[in-house]
């Protein structure tokens, strides 16, 4: 289905009842039905309680178990209320509902930021491509879009019609987040029924974003041979101005990259990335860099590689300005839900922006044409590179000593850290010039400084645990396989009845952050384990960075030992965050291409068949955020 318009106008016309000159009709939506090969399933672009029996089913099979972390609630100013001991809030709320309620709110959270990405992307690629641009996901892959067939019951075939679901999508964003209003829903079955139903929605607004930017930016398309890329802080070239970009939403990363190229500087200046962005980039272009995963940031920054910082959107640290101002670095802001208290300075003459950051007048800027954000950002990182000569900001071996004397034991920096190092014990010890405490705490560290934050004698205890490590991070290099994208039609055709007949034991997917002491290291075990045992394992984001950090019993990288195809015993990264779309559209592909089920508008029928005959499992190791719930209750 696709949404047409129509514009007729008459210079004059004339009835038995009308009579005009200059006369128009504009109708702007008018549907065009092109699918016919499948009938319309019971529920296309199902509201909010269309699915409710099924998910009610689910939930009396599978109820879930709540541990929650607070037993108040504190949102309306009746509060707050203790819930504890089956005590009814002001509201009459009690605790499980409003633990379910939490936990429609986390995944309303993370829904709309998928969604608002995508619609931030499709609407740049429409400006800079045309809303007629036709979705191409190559020859071998002719369900092209599963999730939005089974949940919106339409084929998309240019990016225009990518908007109609994202509309849809929006809807029901709204009406769950309505539903979480004081005096509104009392029961927790239907608060999680509500929040399966909006995670559902994020798979569509997920795989929108990345059909469109496979579409607009001709990224691989189900390339089981995706290249492996260089990665790790060991493969940058200090010796050339550095581009570091953090968030989830590529479009200026390839603005960037088409500007170097544009003018003649491709390879001079070093592009690399944190997140989701730089995994998407590195599908554009093999010679940007990953630098790692989300708990990198502080490792990258502090220790003065960038000379320009350029972020987006999602999983930045919000005191990314002032962790740039120490070493001198500058902040490049490009989307809107990202402002950092910046004024908008997208209409301002750009060599005037690049002066006033190169002669520290401006320690940021905030710019939401990419184009124009790109432009800025090369020119920045050519003129900073020379003066900032990689100012760092990590302590000295002998500056170590000195603050490590400063600790007055009173284990500040232990209580607050979230993985409980034992941060204490390891400043005692440097105390004396012994840092191997402090080393052998980096891996485990997820350098987020609340340990920085707790000291009451200013003692960096992170950038002390960064400092340790150094000699090992000059030299940090792995290789990660660039994201392929979808699975292709002739995969599941060739995995179908294996998965389905047990030959094949399952489908195991790593997604999300290793927020967890050692989670990159666990990350790489988990998905070593279940290949050495014949399944099929998938991952996307901070989890397919993780992977390829670490060498098997053979020395060789788990990308490098394991094919990238969706088989038995295959390791495949399917993309970025976006890309967990891809995931679940396999599933629903092989209940379409094997078991010959209708996907069109047809949610239940295909879950249940997911859910009783294709053994597929989730993984998402450690903290999770808000996005990441919303994928995975979807």
């Amino acid at each position: 289905m696709s949404k047409e318009s129509i514009k007729l106008k008459f210079d004059s016309l004339s009835t038995s009842s009308l009579k005009a000159k200059g006369f128009e009709i504009d109708i702007r939506e008018l549907p065009v039905e092109e699918w016919t090969e499948e009938p319309q399933g019971p529920h296309p672009l199902p509201e909010l309680v269309d699915l409710r029996n099924w998910h009610r089913t689910v939930l009396k099979k599978y109820p879930p178990f709540y541990a929650p972390v607070c037993d108040y609630c504190c949102l309306c100013t009746f509060g707050k209320c203790d819930l504890s001991r089956e005590k009814h809030g002001a509201c009459g709320l009690t605790l499980e509902a409003q633990q379910a309620r939490i936990v429609a709110l986390a995944c309303c959270i993370g829904a709309s930021c998928h969604c608002g990405h995508s619609r931030h992307l499709v609407h740049h690629l429409i400006e800079k491509f045309g809303r007629n641009t036709e979705i191409s996901m190559g020859s071998e892959i002719d369900c092209e879009a599963p999730v939005i067939r089974t949940v919106c019951g339409f084929r998309p075939r240019t990016l225009k019609d990518l908007e109609v679901a994202l509309d849809y999508v929006e809807t029901q964003i709204m009406h769950t987040v309505a539903s979480t209003h004081t005096g509104q829903e009392s029961s927790a079955m239907d608060y999680e029924a509500k929040a399966m139903l909006v995670s559902m929605c994020d798979h569509v607004g997920m795989e929108v974003a990345d059909i469109a930017q496979i579409s607009g930016y001709d990224f691989p398309k189900g390339d089981e041979d995706a290249p492996l890329i260089e990665t790790g802080l060991g493969t940058i070239d200090k010796d050339k101005p550095v581009l570091l970009m953090i968030g989830h939403n590529v479009a200026s990363g390839v603005e960037v990259v088409d500007y170097l190229k544009d003018i003649g500087k491709y390879g001079e200046i070093e592009t690399c990335g944190i997140c989701c962005t730089i995994l998407d980039l590195t599908r554009y272009d093999e010679k940007s860099k990953i630098v790692g995963p989300i708990t990198y940031q502080l490792r990258i920054v502090r220790s003065g590689l960038p000379d320009v910082i350029m972020v987006d959107e999602q999983c930045i640290r919000t005191d990314i300005i002032e962790e740039a101002k120490e070493i001198n670095a500058k902040v490049i802001a490009t989307n809107e839900k990202a402002c950092h208290g910046l004024p908008d300075s997208t209409h301002e003459n750009e060599d005037e922006l690049v002066k006033k950051l190169v002669n520290d007048d401006l320690d940021a800027v905030l710019i939401f044409d990419a184009e124009k954000a790109a432009r800025v950002a090369v020119k920045t990182a050519e003129l900073m590179f020379p003066k900032r000569k990689k100012l760092r900001n990590l302590p000295t071996n002998e500056e170590m000593i000195k603050l490590a004397n400063k600790c007055t034991e009173c284990f500040e920096c232990q209580r607050t850290c979230p993985n409980n190092l034992y941060t204490t014990d390891a400043v005692i010890a440097a105390k004396d010039g012994d840092f191997s405490k402090l080393e052998g705490l980096y891996e485990a560290c997820l350098a987020c400084g609340r340990c920085e934050d707790a000291c009451p004698q200013d003692i960096p205890v992170t950038s002390m645990i960064i400092q340790s490590w150094q000699k090992h991070i000059r030299d940090e290099k792995w290789l990660v396989r660039a994201g392929r994208g979808p699975v292709k039609d002739t995969e599941i055709r060739a995995v179908g009845a294996p998965l389905v007949l047990g030959e094949i034991p399952g489908i195991v997917a790593l997604i999300g952050c290793g927020n967890l002491p050692n989670g990159s290291r666990e990350v790489a075990r988990i998905a070593e384990e279940f290949l050495k045992r014949r399944y099929i394992v998938v991952a996307t984001g901070c989890s397919a960075m993780d992977i390829g950090r670490y060498k098997t019993e053979d020395g060789e990288y788990l990308y490098e030992k394991y094919p990238g195809v969706f088989d038995a015993g295959g390791l495949t990264n399917i993309g970025s965050c976006v890309s967990n779309a891809h995931i679940s559209g396999a599933a629903m592909k092989v209940a379409s291409i094997f078991a010959r089920r209708n996907l069109r508008g047809n949610f239940e029928e295909i879950a249940d068949y997911i859910l009783n005959r294709v053994g597929a499992v989730g993984i998402s190791w450690g903290a999770m955020s808000q996005k990441a719930a919303s994928i995975a209750t979807g």
